[in-house]
């Protein structure tokens, strides 16, 4: 009995301990956004990526150069927010499931952008229901680019 009880309090503890190992989901990570202040869409943006699961943390900030130069941002795909998650940058209205997707897959890159602001992507949902083809742009570590998904 007492042999027993001992297996059990040693595997209890070790179970905890694995279990407490496993890496955190794509869906509770967390995100840093750096949005104009002045800017609804982005706020929009947001709430799509909580809806996601994403823990997002809003800071208001108009100039975001400097922190999309540190990512390598390519200056032509800049927009109203810029997303910091990982090692990563998301820059305008990437869907929640590209940045799971990049997360999940971790490639050697900078990050995912949508340039432009196009009409039906997250954050900028016409109560139509209209929507514009667009792709969300893998930006590599040499700064190329390659299409991570494109939307129609």
């Amino acid at each position: 009995m007492v042999l027993a009880t001992r297996r059990i309090f040693l595997a209890v503890p070790a179970g905890l301990l694995l279990a407490s190992c496993k890496p955190a989901s794509a869906a509770s990570q967390a995100i840093t956004v750096y949005k104009d202040p002045a800017c609804g869409c982005c706020t929009v943006w947001v709430e799509h990526l909580r809806k996601a699961g994403f823990a997002a943390t809003i800071v208001a900030r108009a100039d975001r150069t400097a922190l999309q130069s540190r990512y390598g941002l390519p200056p032509e795909f800049g927009s109203c927010h810029t997303g910091v998650v990982g090692p990563y940058f998301i820059e305008g209205h990437v869907p929640a499931d590209d940045i799971k997707r990049l997360l999940r897959e971790a490639p050697k890159a900078r990050g995912l952008a949508v340039p432009g602001m196009p009409i039906g992507s997250p954050g900028m949902e016409m109560p139509d229901g209209s929507r514009e083809p667009y792709d969300v742009l893998l930006v590599k570590k040499d700064g190329a680019t390659a299409v991570f998904t494109r939307y129609a």
